[in-house]
């Protein structure tokens, strides 16, 4: 996306930064696909690492999962993934607790103000801890440290609860946010899904979980797990 900004403003100067052969339509699509690629590599890999840790150490919410999802599971369409509601919810506590980018700064342009009322001024870097504001008892409650997907359910509707984004910030907010959330989710859910219903996953004795502190949250020493099928 930021090469098509760049491409427009040249453009926009009479200088065509255009590949030959491609349409605009055809750059920006192609654009926008590799920004998919790459900004979620890394960070999905992340996220499905912390998910299978919590579903493996908090086993009943493993088995309402696949309850949920049955033992023979198959992706078919994004339609019936979306009524994976539970899942979901165990998705969207996972990146609560383990955001995959823990951090974030921001700089204004201008003078302004915070809603606590502490004034900033231009060009003064404020470090956003979406790992702390996920883990926060006066955002999230008392029950904050624990794993419950529970909590993005509706109780009436049965549905998934929607949280304002700069609550849950694991996606970024505002005109910041990010472009890939919707396909992020379809390939988590696809994968656990997938892996969920047909095995049981067990931490390894003795293997103690430690996060890297780096630009995306990986686990320091990966997983170690015993995988089983489920029978």
């Amino acid at each position: 996306m930021l090469t098509s900004c760049m491409r427009s403003a040249l453009a926009d100067e009479g200088v065509n930064a255009a590949p030959n052969n491609y349409s605009d339509d055809e750059v920006i699509w192609k654009d926008t696909l590799l920004n998919l690629i790459f900004a979620g590599k890394d960070t999905i890999s992340a996220a499905l690492a912390w998910f299978f840790w919590l579903v493996a150490t908090n086993p009943a919410e493993q088995e309402k999962i696949r309850q949920e999802i049955g033992t023979s599971w198959k992706f078919t369409t994004i339609e019936e993934s979306n009524k994976l509601v539970y899942l979901h919810g165990a998705l969207c506590e996972t990146l609560r607790l383990f955001p995959p980018v823990p951090f974030q700064h921001k700089d204004p342009v201008e003078h302004d103000i915070f809603p606590s009322g502490h004034r900033i001024g231009p060009n003064t870097k404020t470090v956003l801890s979406f790992y702390s504001m996920g883990r926060m008892e006066s955002i999230w409650g008392k029950d904050c440290l624990d794993f419950k997907p529970g909590r993005w359910i509706d109780a009436e509707t049965g549905r998934v609860r929607t949280e304002p984004s700069f609550k849950f910030t694991a996606f970024n907010a505002g005109p910041r946010s990010c472009l890939g959330k919707d396909v992020s989710f379809i390939q988590l859910k696809i994968v656990a899904a997938a892996i969920v219903s047909r095995f049981n996953i067990q931490v390894a004795r003795g293997f103690s979980v430690t996060p890297s502190i780096s630009v995306v949250l990986h686990m320091k020493h990966g997983l170690k797990v015993k995988v089983s099928d489920y029978a």
